[in-house]
């Protein structure tokens, strides 16, 4: 934890926020000092490494600036070296805490350049893989936002069924963390045996354990204290921000991708929207919450109605041939080594493709000049675009009210920087 102080008067290395604490001084009519705090990028209710340059009244905010970029790593400009495969344990480092929607998103957006339309299995086991990670990532928001505010309990049931998540991850992908599991054109393997059991018995328990969580924090005058009236995001700036997900949906605006721009067959699942009336802190918690029973509604649909069949792209001129062909057929040997080289034959043109994952919409904006390797790709992050209404809204918070406002946003700095 690191905390810094520094007057007015005193040199100002910021010199973007030396030079509007003048005007604030005079606009308040306050002839008292004012105190500049920075608050992170080493510190746990930045949830990373987020730098808050506030300017205090006392204990209340009259001016913040977030100061990004602390976690670049220039994955965009990385990404134009690279075939289009070869990109896709990157995007697992982007939200860090839901990498197999991450895989989704860019192997839908490479697949949308291609003109490739995914088997109806391969679509439903993508659909598994986003909600399972939209559960994991809502589970570690609502556990690291009860623990700022102190309510240490909640965190651990919310990494009990965190913990349970991996174990899936684990079976299904082999990996834990970071799964690189989708690939352009399906998944590197089918669902494998007794997956689909532990899942049924995952969602027959975690029902019970959100309810009891339920009981813990809805209703508790602490939490309701700590984040009921705080933060308030009109619906009209929200949208002016270019606010996206649950934090959007928590400001009354009914919009989810996965029903205005369906993919992977969302159309054919039922499921609620969940919006919220006031946009406060507790109203973004609120929507987050629903959002996971709506979650498990669709898991428990996706697996009901898995079709049979392929779980990949049929398309021999893009796709390396079946293992044993290659292993046995001269042509097809060359065929494999030409694809793994070379990469995808992608056609010359543009594309953008936007998911609905945990944090908002992510992204994937693809300039082609054909190859097997993107001339350009811009990635839209939702938390960056989420972090932008920032100084507009901490104006006015107290300290303790700017980690209630953090914790809510919901918001990771790995896919904010990139």
């Amino acid at each position: 934890m690191a905390f810094t102080t520094r007057e007015i008067e005193s040199p100002d290395t910021h010199a973007r926020v030396a030079r509007a604490q003048p005007e604030i001084a005079a606009e308040s009519g306050d002839i008292g000092e004012k105190m500049v705090l920075n608050m992170g990028p080493s510190h746990p209710a930045t949830h990373g490494v987020l730098r808050l340059v506030l300017e205090l009244d006392g204990e209340t905010v009259t001016k913040a600036t977030p100061d990004v970029g602390y976690l670049h790593r220039g994955d965009e400009k990385i990404a134009e070296n690279m075939q289009y495969n070869q990109f896709v344990p990157y995007t697992d480092r982007l939200d860090y805490l839901a990498p197999l929607a991450n895989n989704v998103a860019y192997a839908c957006a490479v697949e949308k350049l291609m003109g490739w339309e995914l088997p109806p299995r391969g679509k439903a086991i993508r659909v598994i893989c986003c909600e399972l990670a939209r559960i994991s990532a809502h589970l570690m928001g609502l556990g690291a936002m009860s623990l700022d505010l102190g309510a240490m309990t909640v965190f651990l049931y919310t990494f009990e069924q965190r913990e349970q998540i991996y174990n899936l991850c684990e079976l299904l992908t082999g990996a834990r963390f970071t799964t690189s599991y989708t690939r352009v054109g399906g998944q590197i393997r089918d669902l494998p045996s007794g997956f689909v059991p532990q899942l049924e018995t995952f969602l027959d328990k975690f029902i019970p354990q959100l309810d009891e969580v339920d009981k813990l924090l809805t209703r508790n005058r602490i939490f309701v204290d700590r984040t009921r009236d705080i933060g308030v995001i009109p619906k009209d700036r929200a949208i002016a921000y270019g606010l996206s997900g649950p934090n959007l949906r928590g400001s009354g605006v009914e919009h989810d991708v996965r029903r205005k721009h369906p993919y992977l067959d969302y159309e054919k699942y039922g499921f609620e929207v969940v919006v919220g009336t006031q946009g406060d802190a507790y109203d973004r918690y609120l929507v987050r919450f629903e959002e996971m029973r709506q979650s498990v509604r669709i898991l428990r649909q996706a697996i009901e109605t898995i079709p049979g069949g392929a779980i990949n792209v049929v398309d021999w001129k893009n796709m390396p041939p079946p293992k044993a062909r290659v292993m046995t057929k001269m042509e097809e040997l060359i065929h494999h080594f030409i694809v793994v080289t070379e990469g995808l034959n992608a056609p010359v043109g543009e594309i953008y493709f936007g998911a609905e994952n945990p944090k908002g919409e992510l992204g994937f904006y693809i300039n082609s000049k054909g190859g097997g390797v993107p001339h350009r790709l811009k990635i839209r992050s939702p938390s960056f675009c989420n972090l932008s209404i920032l100084p507009e809204i901490l104006p006015g918070c107290s300290i303790s009210d700017v980690v209630s406002v953090l914790g809510s946003l919901d918001f990771v700095m790995g896919e904010c920087d990139r």
